[in-house]
């Protein structure tokens, strides 16, 4: 099995890359664990307490527990995924059930911030986009999938997400094996790494 790290910035474009590189590997060969699946459950605080929450710190994903599943999927297991809702803030009292795969692929903006996560991954990919092209991204999720107006996404950008990103993510981007700029435009990249990943696969069943 390989464990997969792909981070980047918000809005860097990381899903378009997940896609594509699941597109050019074996059929059924990947399965996709967000990080966004390992937020803390906060159903139980009021709408004001919920509006504060910093989704960009690494405070606020459960680490024990995500590290907890990688675990057992290297070991062969299935694993119950929690769901999470950014509308309430909570995890569903549903699970979503993963089996184990050839290729475990980890996504997120915060995976490289936890060293035990890190050190589970064969290979970490940070994808990279230029900022302004991340706001526009960022925008257009805000307020599509999370109901957040455009000038409260605007206002949570400047005081959570840039000081975030500064601050805890781009400084992963030192422990990337591979880095793909231009964020999921860069198809030379991605087909790059999806053969690199081939390659990988290949080498560990020999």
């Amino acid at each position: 099995m390989l464990v997969i790290g792909i981070a980047g910035g918000s809005g860097s474009g990381k899903t378009t890359v997940v896609r594509r590189i699941i597109e050019l590997l074996p059929k059924n060969s990947v399965a996709v664990i967000p990080q966004d699946a390992y937020y803390k459950d906060n159903g139980h605080l009021s709408a004001e307490e919920r509006a504060k929450i910093n989704f960009d710190h690494p405070s606020s994903i459960e680490f024990a527990l995500l590290n907890q599943d990688i675990d057992k999927l290297r070991q062969g297991e299935a694993i119950e995924m929690p769901i999470y809702s950014y509308l309430t803030c909570s995890r569903a009292k549903e699970f979503v059930s993963v089996s184990a795969h050839d290729v475990i692929i980890v996504e997120g903006i915060l995976i490289l911030t936890n060293k035990k996560l890190r050190d589970k991954m064969d290979i970490k990919i940070f994808v990279d986009a230029d900022p302004d092209d991340r706001l526009m991204r960022i925008i257009r999720r805000d307020m599509e999938e999370r109901g957040r107006a455009y000038n409260k996404t605007l206002e949570h950008y400047k005081d959570w997400v840039k000081p975030m990103h500064q601050l805890f993510i781009e400084p992963t981007k030192r422990y990337a094996d591979i880095i793909v700029p231009q964020g999921g435009k860069n198809h030379v990249a991605i087909d790059l790494v999806a053969s690199k990943i081939h390659q990988t696969m290949t080498d560990k069943k020999l």
